[in-house]
């Protein structure tokens, strides 16, 4: 490839979660720009390239490579299509950076080395954490000699594995239980050859294993030995919820020597010149003071990340001094840094394979998930729509409708998502609810639409096109497909719940306010007016339910609704903690959208779903400590204290001209508190709702029963 005075012109195949690392990540080369997307999901692709102000969008490989020649692609896709990806971009002689794994067979990786090799092309492999700067000083020191002859490496990997509660549960990862090794220990063993190079495998123990949906399983406790040489190598993986670790230690005949990722630091415990007694106090001193250093410097690249926008923390880092590796020596393929040789990707996989055979778990390529069913049952003919049923409340309605006999539609982008029995009951069309043809095969024959679905995005102009637009969309689809009912979930996070709020009942009007709450709340407050606006002009049956804090199974307890969590180990209360919180149980929450079915003439009313149970958040947080068997560190906290980080944070994005600069509120803050007391005597009169309402009964099931199935 031959430099010219333009910019590089990239491309990204794929624009999934990884894909906003490596846009933040290439701002950070010289000469580079993203100049293409391509994703089958169009909608996706769109908001990936509005993001990073990208004109040409794409549905296909074969329509990007037609088009105007790019420098380099990127391949972002699961890794069971990595292979077939990657020879088509070297076959039109474009070079190519493959997210680890490099592909998921060592045979596989053979051809594409050999296949980049005759074309003369380059190939870059994204082990993301080989670029950390913690990390090159360790692999510096072992090289220099520093460390003395090394003895011992020990890696861990201690994360959870956030697929493993809310799914895709037939993504590529959980389809065979070798595949986590390929998708996450290749992180890891990465880092063993990189440091010690090809060594044995000694031994494998997978332990702690979960039954998933579907019947697969998965192990969340790994332990490697490798050596036959002088270095003896051993990895720890868990995927099971607790603390974040991620190290590496190295025990030297000199020295040792530590990285630890999470925090972006690196010591090298080395003698002193002084004598036994004095020795230790001034390692400890000097490694303190070491450590007080990259603390401060951490600190200071994570709030310049925020003023310039590109990457602070450790991973993202790596993977932008890994883009400028691979641009800088883009024109000679042979000058390529080993790290990101695609010999490396190939050596990463073989040992992984070999870790996979060790642990008695050596299967076959993973036979690709089966099609949904996309028909309705012979026996049943849809009347009642779900669009939301992978979410939390979502499914919990779909397995009531459904067990009540209710024959039932979903519509949804990842049926993986759902239970395995709610797929094998339910009626799935794979869509988006902002497609309007999506839409269209999705209402066909129905009856009653329940809304439940909602966006997992940032910005105010994200909500309005993602949450608010969609809902419209959807009341206008029903209206013209001559839908009996829509039932929409709002939330009362759009009332105003702070200070002197009184109770609140389905009379008081949402926070005339709302413009100074969370988009969320204002997202939600702006469709139900769009509802109704429809339903004054054209008599849109809509009907919209306001449920409190939701708790039960099947949802973390750890729930922000009581206060903000940090890394699940503390939590800071909204206020003091000692107002009753609006908690309802899911099940009851389901029974109610249930009962609005066919209940007469409550069309254009809006239902507050709470029960009277009158546990505080202190009541809470102890019930939870008592479930897990922890103490967690609990700090009541003033919304006055929230508003001051709000108002820093604000001055630093005007400052900067961040495009999401929402303006601190500390009525926002205030809300939180749940000083109001709500009245929701209407939804037991009219719907004949009985929630449960009895504190022993609400903890046994909203905190007990998830508090079991997170430490399962």
């Amino acid at each position: 490839m031959t430099r010219t005075d333009r910019p590089l012109e990239v491309g990204f195949l794929g624009t999934g979660y990884i894909a906003d690392w490596h846009a933040a990540a290439l701002r950070a080369v010289r000469d580079a720009r993203l100049a293409a997307v391509c994703d089958r999901d169009a909608g996706r692709a769109r908001a990936l390239a509005s993001r990073y102000g990208v004109d040409r969008i794409h549905t296909s490989l074969e329509e990007m490579l037609a088009g105007p020649r790019l420098d380099a692609i990127h391949v972002l896709l699961p890794p069971d299509l990595h292979a077939r990806a990657a020879g088509e971009i070297l076959d039109a002689r474009i070079p190519v950076l493959l997210e680890k794994p490099m592909v998921t067979r060592v045979d596989d990786a053979d051809a594409l080395v050999e296949r980049a090799r005759s074309a003369g092309v380059a190939v870059g492999i994204g082990h993301n954490f080989l670029f950390t700067p913690a990390y090159e000083q360790l692999r510096n020191d072992l090289r220099a000699g520093r460390l003395g002859r090394p003895d011992e490496i020990t890696i861990t990997w201690s994360k959870a594995l956030p697929q493993l509660r809310s799914g895709p549960f037939d993504s590529w990862m959980l389809r065979e239980p070798g595949h986590i090794m390929l998708e996450v220990g290749s992180h890891s063993v990465a880092h063993l050859l990189d440091l010690a190079g090809p060594l044995e495998i000694l031994g494998v123990g997978a332990t702690n294993p979960l039954e998933l949906p579907g019947g697969r399983r998965f192990f969340r406790r790994w332990r490697i030995e490798a050596g036959g040489g002088p270095v003896g190598v051993s990895l720890h993986f868990s995927f099971a919820s607790g603390y974040t670790e991620h190290t590496i230690h190295v025990r030297g005949s000199l020295a040792s020597a530590t990285v630890d990722f999470e925090r972006d630091t690196y010591l090298l415990h080395s003698h002193t010149p002084y004598g036994m007694d004095f020795d230790r106090y001034h390692m400890t001193v000097s490694e303190a003071g070491l450590l007080r250093r990259q603390a401060r410097a951490a600190l200071r690249r994570t709030i310049l990340s925020k003023i310039t926008r590109t990457p602070g923390s450790p991973y993202g880092r790596s993977i932008a001094r890994a883009l400028q590796s691979f641009y800088g020596g883009l024109s000679d393929p042979g000058t390529l840094d080993e790290r990101l040789s695609p010999v490396l990707g190939r050596d990463v996989i073989r040992t992984c394979e070999e870790i996979v055979r060790k642990a008695g778990l050596a299967a076959g390529e993973a036979t690709a998930p089966q099609p949904v069913r996309s028909a309705p049952p012979a026996d049943a003919r849809a009347e009642v729509l779900v669009l939301g049923a992978t979410g939390f409340i979502g499914q919990e309605l779909t397995r009531q409708l459904l067990d009540r006999g209710h024959a039932v539609r979903v519509l949804v982008r990842s049926p993986g998502r759902l239970p395995e029995s709610l797929r094998d009951r339910a009626e799935v069309v794979v869509g988006d609810m902002e497609s309007g043809e999506s839409l269209a095969v999705a209402l066909a024959g129905i009856r009653v639409v329940y809304h439940l679905a909602r966006s997992n995005v940032k910005t105010w102009e994200d909500f309005r096109e993602h949450e608010v637009e969609p809902t419209r969309r959807v009341a206008e689809a029903c209206l013209a497909a001559g839908v009996s009912r829509l039932i929409y979930t709002g939330t009362i996070d759009s009332y105003y719940a702070g200070r002197g709020a009184g109770t609140i009942t389905e009379e008081t009007p949402l926070d005339p306010n709302i413009d100074w709450r969370n988009y969320y709340a204002r997202a939600k407050a702006l469709s139900e007016q769009a509802l109704m606006d429809l339903h004054r002009r054209e008599r849109l049956p809509v009907v919209i339910f306001r449920p409190g804090i939701v708790i039960g199974r099947g949802s973390s307890p750890l729930h922000w609704g009581v206060g903000m969590w940090s890394w699940d180990a503390v939590c800071q209360i909204w206020g003091r903690g000692e107002c009753p919180l609006p908690l309802v149980l899911v099940e009851d929450v389901a029974a109610a959208l249930i009962s609005a079915l066919d209940a007469p003439g409550i069309e254009g009313q809006s239902f507050n779903l709470i029960a009277d149970s009158g546990i505080t958040a202190r009541e809470y947080i102890e019930a939870l400590e008592r479930s897990v068997g922890a103490e967690f560190r609990k700090i009541p906290t003033a919304p006055w204290k929230f508003y001051v980080v709000d108002v820093l944070k604000w001055m630093v994005k005007r400052a900067i001209r961040h495009p999401d600069r929402r303006r601190p509120s500390l009525r926002d803050w205030e809300s939180r508190t749940q000083n109001a007391r709500y009245d929701c005597s209407k939804a037991r009169r009219l719907l004949k709702w009985e929630p449960t309402d009895a504190p022993a009964e609400v903890i046994r099931r909203g905190i007990d029963e998830p508090a079991r199935e997170l430490l399962a």
